[in-house]
């Protein structure tokens, strides 16, 4: 009995035991999971994505590397909230210290008048000091102040060129904000006017390297405008402003809609600035614009608070008087209003005035009538304070029937025309008309300002002006001996690489046709020649065919970069012009070349062509894109029905060729130049006279007396033979062309005329050709220098001998104002 009760108690112990363990494995399972999914869910909470969590019973453990210490000590922090920190154990680690980032490197300088000051972290192998010293050089005055700190890290990508960028832009401005970052600069800074503001953002464009990110807000102040000026016209050549002034962006937009609604198309612009007459400017010039838009012909003036409208001759009256009566009846009470319907000019002489040429030398000269001594002296006296003591020429005669006021009328002509960079002014009693070319976008305006201030916003005005950007200061453009230096020096600097024994460009010489068509971006409108060159192995045939394909392989590859190349000529001389020795390999590599050279100095130079050069390498003018020369699209934009005649002797298109139109030479005057200044009655006579000499001349001349490089004649500018030419003139016009006082015979050329045969010499007159007898030349040759013998009296010589008119006064030739460019660009 007492057995079995002691077996019962041991097997009731054994049981509980059992179910003791049971009961205390499966609570430590439960609380094992749990703890290991509230740690897990506690750290994803937190951002603690890199810890992992593992249970061993009732520890915790975790594992994983932390990105820094801190990170590391926030997890193990969080943990413990989750379960007793007793129950925890940390195995993370850190991540290595040398995986850490570099700071972000930034300067700041700040210059004004007392200063430049350098604030920012810079890499601790940059040449600090050589900033600095970079920098006080382009003080005049002040100090630089360097308040850099520098930390133990490699230069980012991009930072030098971006700091020393930042520093060519601090020395190119007085007072500005430089933010340089790796790879990027940013420019705050305030002009002192808006042409200021022009140049230094052409600056920093110019400057700027290809790997550096430029930000610039460049702030100019408003300029004082006074007179108050606006002046929109419609004509034959369409409705545009010759000045606009706004006070406003808002009213700027108003006055433009306004002449987009009567007609104007193309950019336009208008100047902002300070000196509005009336806070309802904008309101004004819209009615008046508006109003001339449905008179359809006329031009409309705004000086200040005075409006004068004109309207052309072929308006209906009833049109008139309809756009008229409706903006007197809604123009602001404070400006006044003068209307004109102009009558139809009866058929009179034309009235007897003034006029003035500048060159593009800076020399004037004033010719046509002065009411008296006094006045004559005083517009000298002006005219020498407006262009300068020795430029100024005076050629003007008395005359006392010139009406009151006179004097004034030239002299604010003359303040207008010093405006120009080149150009012409004409006065007379009721009009006064300016041409010519300008480096000043804004000249328009200011020569309309100018005439409407001083003389009356009625005077009747013909504004005819280009804008040559090579001309402007602020852009500060290469002229075309700049361009081939900057050409040669990338080309010296980079060869261009050929396939061998052909014209395909190596592909790693690609880069540097970029550089060249990067160098040719302000270059496209000056003449030049791609010249290819090749040592003295192989053939002359082959050399020379290989060095020309070469050049036009060139030529080809700009035009593929989107460069204009109408102005460009290839041209191969083989191995006719080394530049160092053919004995060694480093003398043959230095001959094959390619060179760039203006065609106005090859021309200069006289250089002999190279035997058997293909064709198609001379010199030939090449019609240009619309917009590249707005000094050569032609300057018949003022209306003809306003200035009669006058405006289409200002202008005309195209530039002639040197040595080909003595009207438009060197300027200089020769011995024996009219001096009346008005065109003869003659001048049809004189043309037809010209051809014949021309045609007669060109028959005549052989080849070897032309110089190399002379562009040939247009086919539409070439004459009929001497006889053909001769024929429709009149015996009254061959009788005027034979004048004994005109010129010389051609057997006695003029004073001075230069001899074909000098080297370096310029192009020989065409007449002086023509004593030149040669059998293959043709009966043209035979003709001209049989009547080259006879007197210049007879009148049936007179066509076929008389020399070509002398050249006329410096600036006097026909389209000067057109032509200004293109003589710029042969210098």
């Amino acid at each position: 009995m007492r057995l079995r009760t002691t077996v019962l108690i041991v097997l009731a112990f054994l049981l509980a035991a059992v179910a003791a363990a049971f009961v205390a494995g499966g609570s430590a399972t439960i609380i094992e999971k749990r703890s290991r999914l509230a740690t897990r869910v506690a750290m994803e909470e937190g951002g603690h994505g890199w810890v992992h969590v593992e249970t061993d019973g009732l520890q915790v453990i975790l594992f994983g590397t932390a990105p820094t210490e801190a990170e590391r000590f926030r997890a193990v922090t969080r943990a413990t909230a989750v379960v007793d920190a007793s129950r925890i154990v940390d195995n993370t680690d850190v991540a290595s210290i040398d995986a850490m980032t570099p700071p972000a490197f930034s300067v700041r300088m700040l210059r004004n008048e007392d200063g430049i000051q350098l604030i920012g972290l810079v890499p601790a192998g940059t040449d600090r000091a050589g900033l600095v010293a970079r920098l006080r050089a382009a003080l005049k005055g002040g100090a630089v102040t360097d308040m850099l700190e520098t930390a133990s890290f490699p230069a980012p990508p991009g930072w030098t060129a971006a700091l020393n960028y930042g520093a060519d832009a601090m020395q190119m401005i007085q007072r500005a904000k430089v933010s340089v970052d790796p790879g990027a600069v940013r420019v705050e800074a305030m002009a002192d006017s808006p042409t200021e503001k022009t140049r230094i953002e052409t600056s920093l464009a110019r400057a700027r390297p290809s790997d550096v990110r430029l930000s610039s807000e460049i702030s100019a102040p408003r300029p004082v405008i006074a007179p108050f000026t606006l002046r929109f016209l419609i004509d034959k050549m369409g409705a545009r402003f010759d000045a606009c002034s706004a006070d406003s962006e808002r009213t700027r937009d108003r006055i433009l809609d306004a002449a987009r609604a009567a007609g104007a198309t193309g950019t336009l612009g208008c100047t902002i600035g300070m000196g509005s007459p009336s806070p309802q400017w904008g309101e004004a010039v819209d009615l008046a614009i508006r109003a001339l838009g449905q008179i359809g012909s006329g031009v409309v003036t705004f000086s200040d608070t005075d409006v004068f409208l004109s309207a052309n001759p072929e308006v209906a009256t009833a049109q008139y008087d309809h756009a008229i009566g409706e903006l007197e009846s809604n123009l602001p009470k404070v400006f006044t209003l003068h209307t004109e319907l102009q009558a139809k000019p009866a058929e009179k002489p034309a009235a007897a005035g003034f006029s003035a040429v500048l060159n593009d030398d800076g020399k004037i000269e004033l010719r046509g009538r002065m009411t008296d001594a006094r006045a004559r002296t005083a517009t000298e006296s002006f005219a020498r304070a407006e262009f300068g003591a020795e430029a100024v020429h005076g050629a003007m005669r008395l005359d006392p029937e010139m009406p009151q006021g006179w004097p004034t009328r030239v002299m604010t002509a003359l303040q207008a025309l010093s405006s120009l960079s080149s150009g012409t002014v004409e006065v007379t009693p009721d009009s006064v008309h300016i041409a010519g070319v300008s480096g000043d976008p804004q000249a328009s305006d200011t020569i309309s300002r100018v005439l409407s201030g001083g003389l009356g916003s009625g005077s009747r005005i013909a504004i005819d002006v280009h804008y040559d950007r090579h001309l402007d200061p602020a852009l500060n453009l290469p002229d075309g001996p700049g361009c081939t230096a900057r050409l040669n020096e990338v080309l010296k600097a980079h060869k261009i690489a050929f396939e061998p024994g052909s014209a395909v460009i190596a592909k790693d010489a690609l880069p540097v046709i970029d550089l060249l068509a990067k160098a040719m971006k302000d270059c496209q409108e000056f003449p030049m020649e791609i010249g290819g060159h090749t040592d003295s192995q192989g053939s002359d045939e082959m050399n020379l065919a290989l060095s020309q394909d070469r050049a036009q392989s060139v030529l080809a590859a700009l035009q593929g970069r989107g460069l204009w190349t109408g102005n460009l000529t290839a041209k191969g001389y083989g191995e006719a012009r080394p530049i160092d020795t053919n004995d060694t390999e480093a003398g043959r590599e230095n001959n094959r070349r390619i060179e760039f050279r203006l065609i106005a100095d090859a021309d200069a130079a006289g250089a002999e062509p190279v035997s058997g050069s293909a064709p198609d390498s001379a010199p030939k003018p090449a019609a240009r894109p619309e917009g590249l020369m707005p000094d050569q699209t032609g300057s018949d934009q003022t209306g003809s029905d306003q200035m009669g005649p006058a405006t289409a002797e200002a202008g005309e298109d195209g530039a002639p060729m040197d040595g080909t139109d003595g009207d438009s030479g060197d300027g200089a005057p020769m011995d024996g130049a009219p001096e009346d200044d008005t065109a003869p009655a003659n001048s049809a006579a004189n043309t037809a006279t010209d051809s014949a000499t021309t045609s007669a001349a060109a028959s005549a001349a052989p080849a070897d007396l032309a110089p190399a490089g002379t562009l040939p004649a247009a086919p539409s500018a070439q004459a009929a033979p001497a006889g053909a030419a001769a024929e429709p003139a009149t015996p009254q016009q061959t009788a005027d062309v034979a004048q004994p006082d005109a010129a010389p015979t051609v057997s006695a050329p003029a004073q001075g005329a230069p001899r074909a045969a000098e080297p370096g010499a310029p192009p020989p007159a065409l007449a002086e050709a023509a004593p030149v007898t040669d059998p293959a030349a043709g009966p043209g040759t035979d003709a001209a220098a049989e009547n080259a013998t006879e007197p210049a009296s007879e009148p049936e010589a007179a066509p076929a001998t008389s020399p070509r008119p002398q050249k006329r006064p410096a600036g006097l030739g026909k389209g000067k104002a057109a032509t200004t460019a293109h003589k710029r660009a042969h210098k």
